[in-house]
């Protein structure tokens, strides 16, 4: 029987599975902030938080703790010195999740991980390379028009 042996597998073995969580806990500590899909975002907000009260206690067997977990001490140290403090009087929810869309290589739902601590803004629509065609044409035709204006003096200075 499987009872009370409930983990999001994330298709991926244990070992793989951890240092992921790791090492997005440690990007969210150092970036505030992260992108990623929803079901990332839900287990990673669990050892977010996890991080965040063992900062708020912050005696040397917790740091410790952390840094067994995170396994990068500059995260560490910030995780202890700045979001311990700045979380100090909440009781929990340190962390949020914002939904943003579809990713649109396989269209998983997309979300941004960040401190509750920080102002949110809304997200940006992605705009498709139709907003970023015109630019890129008057660019080339600019490059263009200097190269030919290069060579004719450069002809020149050679005749």
């Amino acid at each position: 029987m499987r009872h009370r042996k409930r983990t999001a597998k994330l298709g991926m073995k244990s070992q793989h599975r951890r240092a992921m969580l790791a090492n997005m806990v440690c990007s969210l500590i150092e970036h505030s902030r992260i992108k990623t899909t929803i079901a990332k975002a839900k287990v990673a907000r669990r050892y977010a938080d996890k991080m965040v009260t063992l900062a708020k206690k912050g005696t040397l067997h917790h740091r410790r703790e952390a840094l067994a977990f995170l396994r990068h001490k500059p995260a560490v140290t910030k995780l202890f010195a700045e979001l311990g403090k700045q979380h100090g009087d909440r009781n929990g929810g340190y962390t949020r999740i914002v939904r943003v869309g579809q990713r649109l290589g396989d269209a998983a739902e997309i979300a941004i991980l960040e401190w509750t601590g920080t102002v949110t803004a809304a997200p940006e629509p992605e705009q498709g390379k139709k907003a970023e065609e015109p630019i890129a044409k008057e660019a080339k035709a600019t490059k263009a028009k200097t190269k030919v204006a290069e060579t004719k003096q450069e002809s020149a200075t050679k005749s």
